[in-house]
Formats: structure tokens, sequence, C-alpha cells
């Protein structure tokens, strides 16, 4: 469960919004969408705790560190950091103690799901884009945490890349993960996502995605 009472969030002095007053329940699927720069990547922040909330606050059912997962867009990594593929994914184990054998199955089973067999070696600098992507989506599979934000998970990748994206968000959503997607793409919203938070003219209207698509440009939201 996420609830949100009250919570403005933004640059000191300058909300993004009107306060935002939100439940999800646990085991929800939730998109956000909305316009370039009107607070949806922030709004994930403020639920993930990476950024402090103008006013109001966000109630989580499980503990921030062990029960909830972020993706950040792949911007914000440094290609540079001296780390390989494999790696990057197995830091989603961080924080569980398992043993080596289930920590190697389960890292190789990963890569398999994410068809990076084969890549593990390499550098972040020698990825692709949606390499990269699929990585990051991978890591975040291992840490098994009932919540997960996911900030345009679908950016970079490929059509077979997406269709894994959605295969796997609807095998969490199956097993009872609450998940929050930022998303542009308004068709994969209307096909995959139920609920959709809509942030448009500094208001935030939250409810059916086929309803509230009606009100966005038929583009994608850039």
């Amino acid at each position: 469960m996420i609830r949100c009472h009250s919570l403005s969030w933004g640059a000191p002095g300058q909300p993004l919004t009107t306060p935002l007053d939100l439940e999800l329940e646990s085991a929800s699927l939730t998109a956000i969408i909305g316009a370039n720069g009107c607070g949806k990547s922030s709004l994930l922040k403020v639920i993930a705790g990476l950024q402090k909330p103008l006013a109001g606050h966000v109630a989580l059912s499980v503990p921030r560190q062990s029960g909830l997962s972020f993706l950040p867009q792949q911007q914000h990594l440094d290609r540079q950091f001296p780390i390989s593929l494999e790696e990057l994914v197995a830091a989603g184990f961080w924080g569980r103690r398992l043993s080596t054998q289930l920590r190697t199955q389960r890292l190789n089973a990963a890569l398999e799901n994410w068809h990076l067999s084969g890549l593990g070696h390499r550098p972040l600098m020698a990825l692709s884009g949606g390499e990269l992507q699929r990585a990051l989506l991978a890591r975040l599979s291992l840490a098994d945490a009932p919540i997960l934000l996911l900030d345009e998970p679908h950016a970079a990748l490929d059509e077979l890349g997406q269709a894994l994206l959605w295969q796997h968000i609807h095998a969490w959503h199956a097993e009872g993960r609450t998940i929050v997607v930022v998303c542009h793409d308004l068709s994969a919203v209307r096909q995959h996502i139920p609920q959709t938070l809509l942030i448009k003219n500094s208001r935030c209207v939250y409810g059916p995605s086929t309803e509230l698509i009606q009100q966005t440009p038929h583009a994608q939201v850039a």
C-alpha cells in the first residue's frame, strides 16, 4: 500500500501540483502520465524517499529499505563506473543473505530472463542503451521487493525488450506486488495498466486509464 496525504513536491516554495491525497492498494498496478516537467519522476522519488516533500507525507505498508525497489532513468547512471553488467545486476542482492550457490542460480536466471546471458563480463560503457536498461530491470527483479517504482522502464528498449518488460510487470503484479510506472507510451498504458494518475495543469487526477488517456493528446506524452 502507498498512501499520499496532502503531499506537495517540487522546488522550495514552488509546488508542482496542488496537494495530493491518494491511496494505492497493495497489489495494484498504476501508471503516472503527464507532460515533461509536470512532476512525474519527482513524485516517484518522493515516494521512494529519495527526495523530501515540500509538505504532507507518504506512508508505505513496508519499510522502504527492505520493501521498496526503485528503477531510475538510466541517464542518472555513471556509464564510466568500472563494473561489469553482471556486477550491476548482482547489486539487486544488496542487504540479503543468500548462499553462494543460490546467488549464482538466481543471478544466472535473471540474466537469462532478460536475454543478457553471455554479456555479464561487459563493462557498462560497452553496453547498448537497451542492454543497460535490461540489466537495470534484471537488478530490480533480484530485489524481490513488494513495492516497485519504475521510472520510464521502457526507455531504450526495442520491441523484444518492451515485450519482456510488460511480461515481467504482469508477472510481478500477479505475485501481488504494488507497482507504479512512469510511462510516456499511452498506448502501452491503455493496454497494460488499469489505473492512472494524470498530472495536468498542476493538478492530479486518478482513475481508470482508458478515461484519463482521453484527456491527453493522442500522441505519446513527451
